[in-house]
């Protein structure tokens, strides 16, 4: 005897979107009102959220990874008895590969080869440098750390992969050398690291994560990607550490404030490389979301454990 459906709402869209809206019902799911629902399907703003949500709704599923404009609304907490899921991982593969084209771009001294205007090969050749060899500490190592680390390795990387627990990082494409550190050990991988890949998610804990102090451990020759968000690097700080050649460049696709203002010094620095926070555009967004969607509808209607359960007392 075939399961009943489970109803699923999708909100606030009206008609929601097609690919949402199948990947609900080709995986044990039936598109139904809010208030016939058990599940809803969220892809709208913090803002737009229902005061109130009926009493059968045990779950809900959140458009976005990064969930701190979530919590600042008031929304989870609005909410204690229903499960929220993140999109967490759901854009992992754009993101990761966003944050490899940052650091190859700084690592070959690529800003300044778009700036030359003439043949300046003897200028940069003592600049340009290689990932092989060299230990790329990802701090933060959930889907994006892990969709990263099968780019890095066969370029000849050595990954150091920094997550709260300290357990062993795993997964598809992922090497057993990976060697992995918890965060309170943190303090102790900055004289190994060559290169760093912010990639962990912003919460009062983690805000200004990378200040003048780390700045300064760093080498000289070390650039620091973020692909997280702005508030885990301290603005000021790093200004100051790339005009003054502390550390070698950055590469942010994510900026405090944000959007960076006109005229900003981030704009200006040479060994500075600003993306406007479109490592994973509305184009690619979208499927990406639609597949994350389907596995918890899934996972959902065969009662399993969901994909990026958000911990209200982590933040995340």
């Amino acid at each position: 005897m075939d399961r009943p459906l489970v109803p699923i709402a999708i909100g606030p869209a009206d008609p929601p979107p097609t690919l949402i809206e199948k990947a609900v019902v080709d995986n044990g799911g039936v598109v139904a009102e809010l208030t016939e629902a058990s599940g809803l399907i969220w892809v709208g703003t913090p803002g737009q959220f229902p005061d109130e949500l009926p009493a059968g709704i045990e779950w809900v599923q959140l458009p976005a990874a990064g969930v701190e404009e979530w919590f600042a609304s008031g929304v989870i907490a609005k909410h204690p008895k229903v499960l929220f899921t993140s999109a967490a991982g759901a854009f992992a593969a754009s993101v990761a590969e966003h944050a490899l084209m940052l650091l190859l771009a700084g690592v070959r001294y690529l800003p300044e080869h778009l700036r030359a205007g003439r043949w300046r090969q003897q200028d940069f050749i003592p600049h340009i440098g290689s990932l092989r060899g060299k230990t790329v500490t990802i701090v933060g190592a959930g889907g994006i750390g892990r969709a990263l680390i099968p780019m890095l390795t066969p370029l000849g990387a050595h990954v150091i992969a920094v997550n709260r627990s300290g357990r062993a990082v795993t997964g598809p494409g992922i090497p057993d050398t990976i060697e992995t550190i918890a965060t309170e050990n943190l303090a102790r991988v900055w004289p190994r690291t060559d290169h760093v890949v912010i990639a962990a998610p912003a919460t009062a804990a983690t805000r200004h994560l990378i200040d003048a102090d780390v700045l300064a451990r760093l080498k000289p020759s070390s650039w620091v990607i973020n692909i997280a968000r702005g508030s885990l690097i301290d603005t000021d700080a790093l200004v100051t550490a790339l005009a003054s050649g502390t550390i070698a460049g950055a590469g942010l696709d994510v900026t405090d404030p944000e959007p960076l203002p006109d005229g900003h010094p981030l704009w200006v620095l040479p060994n500075a490389i600003v993306t406007p926070h479109d490592s994973n555009p509305p184009q690619l967004r979208l499927a990406a979301f639609a597949d994350h969607v389907g596995a918890n509808v899934r996972l959902f209607a065969d009662g399993k454990d969901l994909i990026a359960p958000i911990d209200p007392n982590l933040g995340y």
